[in-house]
């Protein structure tokens, strides 16, 4: 059967031309109103001045008294009189109205200044001479930068803010500076953020083939936007939001009363991720316990979650019970046997994925849906098993690192500095999505993403704020969303809102069902102790039995 050539209207080279044509069409449109626009000029700003002009006289006629309007009113009745007998008279009158109303109706927008005032002048100034000792050399013959020159010269291009400072600022520098030389980038970028104002953040642009260096101030990210149900595929996670340059997508959110669009940071998960875990660092209070809740929540709408909290502070209590929640264990037996039953469901459904790959059929029904396993601080947990002599609990994390994608499992992991060193060989490994939140060195952030971020960091940092790299991706500004926990005294009431909305629902608790008669109940062969996390136990042993 002869394939069917697509319609003309559908085809690539049509759609181009289409997108030309309208194209064409909207510049013709600009031009010719701008030609109209020019042409009209003298007619719009005669009649702008004849319009002030009669503003002018109604307000003089309000303004004066009653007893003096009648002799006003014989005035003006008396000079038109004469210039109506006086020759040409009429038209000398309409000539100067003319006048008049074209004097009136000019353009009273101060015209902006060339160049920049005074004191925007010393200060490029002193910042020209303080690049003198790093972009001179004795040697060079004709030296762009030498003390008591011309800073015209060596900045091409400049802006400046509300405040006086340095807003946006182009730089020259000689083709002998290195810079491909991290260090020396580094100086050259301490050195502007001292000299163009501290407490800003500040993104550098280097262009090694010109010569040139952009910097450019950055506008602070949003740290109030609350957690809500953004719109994403399955699969996909907003990890939080960044700069509109860094990213092609944007989300539609509720901010406060409007809607407004923010750039995402999206990281995807599942058999096609290249990124298929996460780990994540920073100080305490940056807001690690906060990204792992908006994680879960998110997670929670198509998947479940088990989590691990090694804090033992109670940040997931509003998660127990929920449907969707496999558990949340704050005990070091606990953590152990939930763990054990992940490593456990890993491997069953790799088995389960590869017997329905063989018999060329779908995989079942209970592989596809993701599992998550959120662990916090897991650093305690290592450092109380090796009190204990028990097994670190990250040993078990091998399997869902090693094979969690292809098993649609996906492990996130946030660490504090200070316990960095206590993290397993196989989850620095695995874990090829990162983020640092906080006031970190730039040292600690390059050690944890494996490249320097563009930007400088501030000396603080709203909980949630700080940077993340995908893979081998570019360091991304990253704001996590406002995901608070409910149950804290310190959280505000539209807050708690906001997270107690995203919660699921309550699970049924097993001591609330209808009881079983003795004689229906069927005796079972295990003969350990219920426990009370349970619903994870009692499936490990159903499995361990099968």
């Amino acid at each position: 059967m002869a394939r069917r050539p697509l319609p003309r209207i559908l085809s690539k080279d049509s759609a181009q031309i289409a997108r030309t044509q309208i194209a064409r069409s909207r510049e013709l449109a600009r031009t010719a109103a701008d030609s109209a626009t020019d042409v009209l000029h003298p007619l719009i700003t005669v009649s702008r001045g004849l319009r002030r002009l009669a503003s002018a006289g109604r307000r003089r006629w309000a303004e004066t008294p009653k007893d003096k309007r009648g002799p006003l009113l014989f005035l003006v009745a008396s000079l038109v009189l004469v210039v109506t007998l006086v020759p040409y008279g009429p038209l000398l009158t309409v000539v100067t109205v003319m006048a008049a109303a074209a004097w009136q109706g000019r353009d009273r927008t101060p015209s902006a200044a060339d160049g920049p005032d005074e004191s925007q002048s010393e200060r490029l100034q002193a910042l020209y001479e303080a690049l003198v000792p790093y972009f001179s050399g004795p040697d060079d013959p004709a030296p762009l930068y030498v003390h008591g020159g011309e800073w015209e010269n060596a900045f091409t291009d400049h802006e400046f803010d509300d405040a006086g400072r340095v807003g946006h600022l182009v730089i020259r520098y000689p083709a002998y500076f290195p810079d491909g030389d991290p260090a020396a980038r580094a100086r050259i970028e301490r050195l502007l953020t001292v000299k163009a104002g501290r407490g800003r953040e500040y993104h550098f642009a280097w262009d090694e083939e010109g010569n040139r260096l952009a910097v450019t101030v950055l506008a602070p990210l949003p740290a109030d936007v609350p957690a809500q149900r953004f719109v994403t595929a399955p699969g996909e996670t907003v990890l939080g939001f960044t700069d509109p340059s860094e990213v092609q997508r944007t989300l539609p959110l509720s901010y406060g009363e409007e809607r407004i669009d923010v750039p995402p940071i999206v990281w995807r998960t599942g058999i096609r991720s290249t990124e298929p875990h996460l780990l994540a660092m920073g100080h305490p209070g940056s807001g690690t316990s906060t990204l792992l809740r908006s994680i879960a929540l998110q997670a929670l709408e198509y998947g479940d979650v088990l989590i691990v909290d090694g804090g033992g502070t109670g940040e997931y209590a509003c998660l127990t019970g929920r449907d969707g929640v496999l558990a949340v264990e704050c005990a070091l037996a606990g953590a152990l046997a939930s763990l054990e039953w992940t490593a456990q469901e890993t491997e069953r459904r790799l088995i389960a994925i590869n017997l329905a790959r063989q018999a060329g059929e779908p995989p079942p029904e209970d592989t596809r849906r993701p599992l998550w396993i959120l662990l916090d601080r897991p650093g305690v947990f290592a450092h109380l098993a090796g009190a204990e002599g028990r097994k670190d609990p990250q040993a078990l994390l091998q399997v869902p690192l090693r094979h969690g994608r292809a098993a649609n499992v996906t492990v996130v992991v946030a660490e504090q500095f200070e316990s960095g060193e206590a993290l397993s060989e196989a989850v620095r490994q695995h874990t090829r999505a990162r983020v640092v939140l906080g006031a970190a060195a730039p040292q600690q952030v390059e050690a944890v993403l494996g490249a320097p971020p563009h930007t400088t960091p501030l000396a603080y940092m709203p909980p949630g704020r700080g940077y993340a790299r995908l893979g081998s991706g570019p360091v991304h500004r990253l704001q996590v969303p406002r995901t608070p926990d409910p149950y804290d005294d310190a959280t505000s009431d539209a807050d708690r809102q906001a997270v107690l909305a995203l919660l699921p629902a309550r699970s049924t608790p097993a001591d609330a069902e209808a009881p079983v008669p003795l004689d229906m109940a069927k005796p079972t062969e295990s003969t350990e102790p219920a426990v009370e996390r349970a619903p994870l136990a009692a499936e490990a042993v159903g499995a361990e039995t099968a």
